[in-house]
């Protein structure tokens, strides 16, 4: 019975009423086309943790230069200091066993006590004074050191950091550059075209919207109107300018045009400003996403926002749906 039936399927098949299914069928296009988004995303994601290392490593090495300076003046004062009390002791090895205090003592001659007294009071104070402040500026001196030491082992640290981070970055981009060599040449045609033909509609789109925003005014005016300006510019990573950008970039740069000094990190910039509600959102705040922290982008109005969102992308005017990066909260400079 098994073999009859199993006859049976095979014309079916043979007829074409039935196709086989392969085991592993291949994505579709835009199977294909989300893939190699979603390896876009990450790679962003860890770009954005070597851009915070990279903050980092710029505050470190700039307080390690500080304190190294401080070190090497320190050690001046103290080598400058070691001569005095070398001469100290020198001193105290001719005086010999008995030293002038003792002789002075034990002197027979009123005069000579009277008139030496005075003078033998001030050298004692004056050396017991500087050995008082070399022992202080050898303690700071130590301490210093230990805080070199310190500096040093985070900024270590740091450097590690933005190479891990930068690496996993590169890695996700691999990993997307090896999914697309699987396609034919065609296939990858026709991506292109559609990823052109999608960012070529958010930029008509996103330049269309644009005048709606001119009319807010102050600093956060200021830089919306910066930041809109640059519609169209290409996502690259750790870019600030003038014609690529990547998001902290095109924020630190918006925000510079309005007078105010912000680091290139996401992370970095979400510790400046004033914590805003989502119910009180205005125009000009800056929007964060991601756990951790991966993007910001320039608060509009409702649901809408100016960014720089990941690499194969543009500037442009978008909803507030970042996917799988959660909104994480906005901040009012």
């Amino acid at each position: 019975m098994r073999t009859q039936f199993r006859v049976f399927l095979a014309l079916l098949v043979a007829a074409g009423v039935l196709l086989p299914i392969p085991a592993n069928a291949a994505p579709s296009l835009l199977e294909v086309q989300a893939r190699v988004r979603d390896l876009e995303e990450q790679a962003t994601t860890a770009a954005e943790g070597a851009q915070e290392a990279k903050v980092q490593l710029s505050k470190l090495t700039k307080t390690l230069d500080s304190v190294q300076q401080k070190a090497s003046q320190q050690g001046e004062s103290v080598k400058q200091m070691n001569k005095v009390i070398g001469a100290i002791a020198a001193d105290q090895y001719k005086a010999g066993p008995l030293s002038q205090s003792l002789e002075l003592l034990f002197s027979t001659d009123p005069q000579l006590y009277l008139s030496s007294a005075g003078s033998l009071e001030a050298i004692t104070r004056k050396k017991s004074e500087d050995l008082k402040k070399f022992s202080v500026a050898t303690q700071r001196l130590n301490a210093t050191t230990f805080t070199v030491s310190d500096k040093l082992a985070l900024v270590k640290a740091a450097e590690a950091k933005f190479k891990r981070q930068l690496a996993l970055a590169n890695s996700k981009l691999d990993e997307a550059e090896k999914l697309l060599a699987k396609l034919t040449a065609a296939e990858r045609e026709r991506l292109a075209k559609l990823n052109a033909d999608q960012e070529n509609t958010d930029l008509r789109n996103s330049r269309a919207e644009s005048g709606k925003y001119a009319g807010v005014s102050g600093r956060s005016g200021t830089a919306i109107k910066y930041a809109l300006e640059q519609l169209g510019d290409k996502y690259v990573f750790g870019a600030a300018g003038m014609t690529t950008w990547d998001c902290s970039g095109l924020t630190m740069r918006a925000f510079k045009a309005a007078g105010v000094s912000l680091p290139h990190s996401s992370r970095a910039q979400y510790r400046y400003g004033k914590a805003i509600p989502k119910n009180q959102l205005q125009p000009g705040d800056l929007i964060f996403f991601g756990k951790p922290i991966s993007h910001v982008a320039i608060y509009l109005g409702p649901d809408r926002m100016l960014h720089a969102p990941r690499k194969g992308s543009q500037v442009k005017i978008a909803n507030m749906n970042m996917g799988r990066k959660p909104y994480i909260g906005a901040r009012r400079l």
